[in-house]
């Protein structure tokens, strides 16, 4: 009986991924490896909700229900190191070219739906830039969320790295673009700052993170698997990035580009179904 305890607790501890479900998966594409976190199917209010107080703006009203089924998404961002094992190249530029764990960036809406058609042709799974829903039912801890108004904390330090903290030192005052400059403000590695209630890294700032809706404003009627708008040609992105202040950092902010962009602070994570 001891024995047959001591395989159990061995077997669960090998199993069991950063948010305790043994339901997380690890992939490798060409030697590079990168786990997807488990997110169990619920409901929430989305948009301006109270935690997020006077911060809201007009694109994040009004709020209201979302309902979503069960995904994986992405532990992290999508690495530089990764993107060049998918794609044989590397997009940086300007800033933190070369850093393997640092998220890739100046990639844009459409250079990331290249990438996940690559890495699905190597994986033989079905990858997809996550929802704007699915992004912010992660964001905010999916069921096991403690309402907080930044991914995993109210301490946005804790949780994102963000113009005052990206540097060599920490700012202070207003946002200003030449004190960020200075002070050699940058992407970081993934995954040094601590994880959201599910165990999900950097859905607060270090890069803006595309998403795979069409962009239009919210209706307030209840909505279960939402998938953006149905006509238009900018896409959402969300999170914020290095260079950002505190606000687009939110969970529930949000922003759009035309899927052309390319930018220094604009990376993605990754999103598959069950």
């Amino acid at each position: 009986m001891t024995l047959c305890l001591l395989l159990l607790v061995l077997f669960s501890q090998c199993h069991l991924g950063n948010n305790g479900s043994e339901n997380n998966i690890t992939i490798d594409a060409n030697g590079v490896s990168f786990t997807m976190i488990f997110v169990e199917g619920g409901s929430f209010t989305m948009g301006c909700t109270p935690e997020q107080s006077s911060d809201c703006n007009d694109r994040e009203e009004p709020a209201h229900k979302v309902t979503v089924s069960d995904y994986y998404i992405a532990e992290t961002e999508v690495t530089q190191k990764l993107w060049q094992a998918v794609m044989g190249s590397d997009p940086a530029e300007l800033y933190n070219k070369g850093c393997d764990d640092c998220p890739v960036e100046n990639v844009s809406w459409n250079d990331c739906k290249a990438f996940i058609e690559n890495l699905n042709g190597l994986t033989g799974k079905t990858f997809r830039l996550p929802t704007e829903a699915e992004w912010e039912f992660a964001a905010r801890g999916g069921n096991k969320s403690k309402g907080y108004k930044y991914a995993g904390s109210d301490n946005i330090d804790k949780v994102a790295w963000y113009w005052k903290n990206s540097g060599d030192k920490l700012l202070s005052g207003e946002w200003d673009w030449n004190k960020a400059k200075v002070n050699n403000c940058n992407t970081k590695p993934v995954a040094q700052k601590k994880p959201n209630e599910l165990g999900i890294y950097d859905m607060s700032g270090n890069v803006w993170e595309w998403c795979q809706d069409l962009y239009g404003s919210y209706t307030s009627d209840s909505k279960r698997n939402p998938t953006g708008a149905g006509s238009g040609s900018n896409r959402v992105n969300r999170g914020g990035g290095w260079i950002s202040n505190s606000m687009p950092t939110r969970v529930s902010n949000r922003s759009y580009l035309t899927p052309t962009d390319r930018d220094y602070h604009l990376g993605f994570r990754l999103c598959v179904l069950p």
